[in-house]
């Protein structure tokens, strides 16, 4: 009986991962593409075209960076709320007292994304 041979499976392209998954935790999210867009450093129309599939993330850019950051966010957002997404789409457009503002509009700048996603590892760690 021949042995058959099998191909390994092809490695997934790591720019088209991180462009899947921060579209879909964005669209998760409620995010529009503007807002979207400010999070991850780019314009509308490039976000529009990441949607459409004919951009995707390139991992020598800040916006790559950025997007690998808002997929932690997501990430430890949805552990939280127990993959709950109206709920986790709530709590990011609810004033939030400790952070002093709405985490959707502290996520659209880089010290912002940083402070909520340390606000939110804090909460995820607590015993």
């Amino acid at each position: 009986m021949p042995e058959s041979k099998r191909r390994p499976a092809a490695k997934p392209d790591r720019a088209a991962v991180v462009t899947k998954a921060a579209l879909r935790a964005a669209s998760q999210l409620g995010m529009t593409n503007k807002v979207f867009a400010n999070v991850v450093g780019l314009s509308d129309a490039t976000v529009s075209r990441m949607r459409a599939g004919r951009y995707e993330l390139q991992a020598d850019q800040k916006s790559f960076e950025l997007a690998l950051l808002f997929v932690r966010l997501y990430r430890s957002l949805d552990a939280i709320v127990g993959g709950d997404d109206a709920v986790a789409s709530a709590w990011l457009r609810n004033r939030n007292t400790l952070l002093n503002d709405e985490p959707i509009a502290l996520i659209q700048t880089v010290p912002g994304l940083m402070n909520v996603i340390q606000y939110l590892d804090a909460r995820r760690a607590v015993v």
